[in-house]
């Protein structure tokens, strides 16, 4: 599936977002055995995670931004961050504001003369927040539905090996159970997008 969606004017639909909660990124994970990519959140008020699916290139340009590896020409989020500071724009924050059938919806917050809502997937955002700072909020429903915490790990531990490394920070005790909740679990659908269709062909 596809996680983009018709664009929806987030700042006249304030009133569909319940309390936001700051997070921060916790880790960036590979799987061994099918090489998904997630990305896991935590809660800066509780020991809560949020693990996000993403997809491989955007995964590295987390990575790639996290470890400060230079680069010998701009990444597309590079891109999109020099744009934004071309044009007199800064990021405020990034929101992740829904979950619709296993698929996360975020904004971006931008400022230039007025605060704008940018519908975007979470990988992107996450993407422009290692690169500039900016900080994260979730939608407290979101981390209700589908936020993990330690006492949860303890139902799915069964004693096999691990099968997860990490890239970047430390979340050892929630290797097997995201291991267990496997692709077809929450994600930032962003895996194999279909191509765009080239259209007619003109002269």
């Amino acid at each position: 599936m596809l996680e983009s969606k018709s664009t929806i004017n987030q700042e006249n639909n304030w009133w569909n977002m319940g309390k936001m909660i700051e997070c921060q990124i916790d880790s960036v994970r590979v799987s061994l055995t099918n090489q998904d990519r997630i990305i896991v959140l935590k809660d800066k008020t509780q020991e809560r995670y949020v693990p996000i699916w993403i997809g491989l290139f955007e995964a590295e340009s987390i990575t790639i931004a996290l470890q400060n590896i230079a680069v010998a020409r701009p990444l597309t989020h590079d891109l999109m961050l020099a744009i934004l500071n071309k044009i007199g724009a800064r990021l405020l924050r990034v929101e992740i504001t829904g979950l619709v059938s296993e698929t996360y919806y975020a904004n971006l917050v931008i400022e230039t003369d007025k605060t704008l809502f940018i519908d975007c997937r979470p990988s992107d955002a996450l993407a422009l927040v290692v690169r500039t700072g900016a900080p994260i909020f979730v939608d407290e429903d979101i981390l209700e539905e589908a936020g993990i915490q330690p006492e949860d790990v303890l139902v799915f531990d069964d004693g096999e090996p691990e099968d997860e490394t990490e890239e970047t920070g430390d979340l050892s005790a929630f290797e097997d159970f995201l291991e267990d909740l496997g692709k077809g679990g929450d994600q930032d659908d962003s895996f194999s997008p279909e191509p765009p269709d080239p259209g007619p062909e003109t002269d």
